[in-house]
């Protein structure tokens, strides 16, 4: 099944479907191994909206393309303290409490600023939004790109990724 990705298009500069870009995503993570317990929500905001997420998270004026907000608590576990064992002494757990996702965290995108990168790189809107809902991702993931090794890494990840689920599909 993969993971439960949710898509919201909150946003007017664009029309997307939010179904492939859902499917992107479950792609992903699915490629990335994060197992089926795992909840992502992938938002398409506007312009305004993007600004003043940036200038509030990471203190920055002026709009930006993507923003990725992992969930860095971690999972609460079923069953009892301190061994967690389950529902009772040496049970197992119960499927309510197998069944609980992990919030892995929520990406950011503004089709409005991914435009404009489109226009300037040459490339179809779609395509950039791919771009960023991966790079998104994978930051969600743990990857970063403040050390060049970093982003060299993360940069040829995304681009695997991008080959394999974006680009074939047209």
């Amino acid at each position: 099944m993969g993971a439960d990705v949710f898509v919201a298009d909150e946003q007017s500069a664009f029309t997307l479907d939010v179904t492939r870009w859902a499917t992107l995503a479950r792609q992903v993570l699915d490629a990335e191994d994060v197992g089926d317990d795992v909840e992502v929500a992938v938002l398409f905001v506007d312009e305004p909206t993007i600004a003043e997420l940036h200038e509030r998270y990471l203190g920055e004026t002026g709009s930006t393309d993507v923003l990725a907000f992992p969930i860095d608590d971690e999972p609460v576990r079923g069953g009892r303290n301190p061994d967690e064992g389950g529902t009772g002494p040496g049970g197992p757990l119960s499927s309510e409490e197998e069944a609980i996702p992990v919030l892995l965290g929520d990406v950011v995108v503004c089709p409005a600023v991914a435009g404009r990168q489109a226009d300037e790189r040459g490339v179809a809107v779609e395509d950039e939004v791919a771009l960023l809902v991966v790079h998104g991702l994978l930051h969600l993931l743990g990857m970063d790109h403040e050390e060049t090794a970093q982003a060299e890494r993360m940069e040829r990840r995304t681009q695997e990724l991008l080959a394999r689920f974006h680009r074939s599909a047209g």
